[in-house]
């Protein structure tokens, strides 16, 4: 009895979904009239504006064709704008581009239900960067739009029956994107190696190296979504392929060396490191007992150092309790102050009110004060050519001019670390200000490889920040805009270049 309640209710479930599809396929489009007394150039910018809205809620591939009949009734409705049409003509073709558009928001509702394994697959190929496979996921975005298309013309059991097979597509290609994204430097590097000859010439590390790539790989094709664990299982197939390439330029440069060469050049290395750690000269005395005596300096250096943070935080907790003695000596004179003077208690908490307001302006000004003359101070850090510097409120920007990155990449290259050591100065002279990493790109290419792009651009700054200890990881925000927030025309190459950049936004925690 249960089995065949079951089997009816999949049986209705089939069938209303096919009543819906049906209804948004064949039903006639509606179109209401817009009187002559309206403005047209309104409604036109208001249906340019929805249509905007809709492309960015997906409906040019959840309903394409329908979509499509909108965007050209809109732009007959502008041609006719600027060619002086009728009036009615112009409201007319407004009135069916809106029918469209509602008969695209029917369609999609009803292909987000039956599509939703490849919607959903599709969404994740695109956030892992998919789009940037350019000819394989063009191929299957056409195969998707085949079956939306499908949906809107009544053909949702041909939609259904090809889904899966899309849906695999977009999976195989998030894969690929992923990996990708995570190990396509590193296949490079060991590929330009073995170019080189580093089967003959550095057998060992070459397999480490590939080892450690082949595991990374395979960890990604079992566990896609565990971000963190393939993070560090890239990075450490990056140093190992880097590494690889290191120590095979080392291996030439010792190949060509004779003998006396190459114990001249690793004692050469060994005294450059002993006299920046003004060590004893040891050349007279054999290499492991040289090594050992850069081990001790340097361990000698460590515990120098710990020893003088730790005196630095005893003087700082002396400093606070001799202000905190002194603050409960000024209390402690205040209200005998007041005591003498005869003051009721209302009187006196009047008085302290008047006081704390007139401190709170006071310390207010001081505030504005320090950050104005910082503000001048970290303008004077940078040269016109490399950043413009502006306040913002209580904010200071650093717009990076000179911040260079490869085309289409996201890779601080070492070229940049000067004017990023600049940034780094001008965030520490706010002591540990909230910063928030802008990336901006121009608007060639698309929309959503640019929204990616500047997102991993901001992230490559802020991770260089807190690498190298600038501020901890949860003071700094990296947030990519893409083309969104222009600065000049992207008509011209000099706009363009303009338009893609980095800003740096510092807000001092103590300025509100």
């Amino acid at each position: 009895m249960f089995k065949n309640m079951n089997a009816a209710r999949s049986t209705l479930c089939a069938g209303i979904l096919w009543m819906l599809a049906s209804c948004a396929a064949t039903q006639p489009v509606v179109v209401e009239p817009i009187p002559l007394t309206e403005s047209p150039s309104e409604h036109v910018n208001r249906l340019d504006s929805d249509l905007g809205s809709a492309r960015n809620s997906q409906l040019n591939v959840l309903a394409p064709d329908a979509f499509e009949r909108a965007e050209r009734y809109l732009n007959a409705a502008k041609t006719g704008l600027d060619r002086g049409q009728e009036i009615s003509d112009i409201l007319q073709n407004v009135s069916r581009g809106r029918a469209e558009l509602r008969s695209a928001e029917e369609t999609a509702k009803v292909v987000r239900t039956v599509l939703a394994e490849s919607i959903g697959a599709r969404s994740l190929a695109r956030a892992a960067g998919a789009t940037e496979l350019i000819e394989d996921y063009a191929r299957v975005e056409n195969n998707f739009l085949d079956l939306t298309s499908s949906i809107e013309r009544n053909s949702m059991e041909w939609a259904k029956r090809n889904q899966g097979k899309v849906t695999e597509d977009f999976r195989q290609l998030e894969l690929r994107a992923i990996k990708e994204k995570t190990l396509g430097e590193v296949r490079d590097l060991i590929a330009a190696a073995e170019n080189a000859g580093a089967r003959m010439i550095v057998p060992e590390t070459l397999a480490l190296a590939r080892k450690e790539l082949d595991e990374a790989d395979s960890f990604i094709s079992e566990q896609r979504y565990n971000t963190a664990e393939i993070q560090k299982k890239a990075a450490n197939a990056l140093f190992l392929a880097q590494r690889l390439n290191q120590v095979m330029a080392l291996t030439q440069d010792v190949q060509s060396m004779d003998s006396e060469k190459t114990s001249l050049f690793i004692e050469g290395v060994v005294q450059q490191i002993t006299g920046k750690l003004a060590a004893a000269d040891m050349r007279n005395e054999p290499l492991d007992l040289q090594v050992a005596n850069i081990i001790a300096s340097i361990d000698s250096l460590q515990k120098d150092r710990l020893f003088m943070v730790e005196k630095s935080r005893s003087q700082q907790a002396q400093i606070e309790d001799m202000i905190e003695q002194h603050q409960m000596e000024i209390d402690s004179m205040s209200r005998n102050l007041a005591s003498l003077e005869g003051k009721t208690k209302e009187e006196q908490l009047a008085k302290e009110q008047i006081e704390a307001e007139k401190r709170a302006v006071e310390d207010r000004l001081e505030a504005e004060r320090r950050f104005n003359k910082l503000y001048i101070e970290v303008q004077n850090f940078f040269e016109p050519a490399e950043a413009e510097v502006y306040k913002q409120g209580y904010q200071l920007v650093i717009r990076l001019k000179d911040m260079k990155f490869p085309v289409g990449k996201a890779i601080v290259m070492p070229e940049n670390y000067p004017i990023l050591s600049k940034v780094q100065r001008a965030i520490r002279t706010f002591g540990e200000p909230d910063v928030t990493i802008e990336g901006h790109t121009d608007s060639t290419g698309s929309a959503a490889v640019n929204d990616l792009l500047s997102q991993q651009r901001a992230e490559a700054v802020s991770e260089y920040l807190i690498a190298n200890r600038t501020l901890p990881a949860d003071k700094i925000l990296a947030v990519g805009y893409g083309p969104q927030r222009p600065l000049a025309s992207n008509a011209t190459a000099e706009g363009r270049a303009i338009n893609r950049r980095i800003d740096v936004i510092i807000k001092p925690v103590a300025v509100e």
